[in-house]
């Protein structure tokens, strides 16, 4: 029987071949949501969906864009900000 908390479907079920030959259950979570612009609210090119402890594994330079605002604005919101810090 399982846990209380595999019930539910918190946990995706994934097939899995055991060295045995036999076939489990495992239970993972699933993928967060991706990660967004804070200006706009457009998914971000170029940031992977990762849970934590597979980000931790991940190089930095994988993790977002190298440029300016990389992971936290978009291209355009990154493009109009920069124009409005050069007038200003």
């Amino acid at each position: 029987m399982s846990l209380g908390k595999l019930k539910s479907r918190t946990y995706r079920r994934v097939q899995r071949k055991t060295p045995g030959g036999n076939t489990a259950i495992h239970y993972e979570k699933g993928a967060p949501s991706p990660s967004k612009c804070t200006m706009c609210g457009a998914v971000l090119p170029g940031v992977p969906r990762g849970r934590k402890a597979e980000m931790q594994n991940m190089p930095k330079t994988q993790k977002r864009p190298e440029r300016p605002f990389g992971g936290v604005l978009c291209t355009k919101c990154t493009r109009n900000k920069i124009k409005l810090e050069a007038r200003a």
